[in-house]
């Protein structure tokens, strides 16, 4: 347990080297992995670094698309060398991100397919609105299911007693 917590604590200095070095908003590397329909791992001079992309909230991966939604963003950045908005870290440690892949914005992808919900408690983008309305209207990917459960109500319905998430 030790070990693992100072190995964290190095990752941590070492990240917040490279975001130093870097301008304060932006980063470039390596997609090597995607954990769900929302979070990646993005190898970022030689350090594996977890992205979690900002503004959207894809499904859980027990729940009903959670799957199909890390395949579709496996299939979209794996093994390519993707930019990063970086805009802060989260409370798991993550970066959060906006994930382009040249000029296509990830994040914003994801919604257009109807694999992500727009997370509107944290972001007020309009264009990520419009793009969940047309998937929507569309019935593409979670929005074949007449009353789809948004990932942060399933989180809530599903943690557990010791008051982890179960992620």
């Amino acid at each position: 347990m030790r070990c693992k917590k100072m190995k964290n604590m190095a990752r941590a200095a070492l990240l917040a080297l490279l975001f130093a070095a870097a301008p304060a908003s932006a980063a470039s590397g390596r997609v090597i992995g995607a954990a769900d329909g929302d979070t990646l791992r993005v190898l970022i001079n030689g350090a594996s670094v977890r992205v979690r992309l900002v503004c959207i909230d894809a499904p859980e991966r027990r729940q009903a698309f959670g799957n199909r939604a890390r395949q579709a963003l496996s299939k979209l950045v794996f093994r390519q060398n993707v930019d990063l908005d970086v805009q802060g870290r989260d409370q798991y440690g993550r970066t959060l991100a906006r994930v382009w892949l040249g000029r296509q914005d990830i994040n914003a992808e994801m919604v257009r397919l109807g694999l992500a919900w727009m997370y509107r408690s944290q972001c007020k983008n309009e264009v990520l609105r419009e793009l969940e309305a047309e998937a929507k209207a569309a019935r593409r990917g979670l929005w074949v299911d007449p009353s789809p459960v948004p990932p942060w109500k399933y989180r809530w319905a599903n943690r557990r007693s010791d008051g982890k998430s179960g992620r």
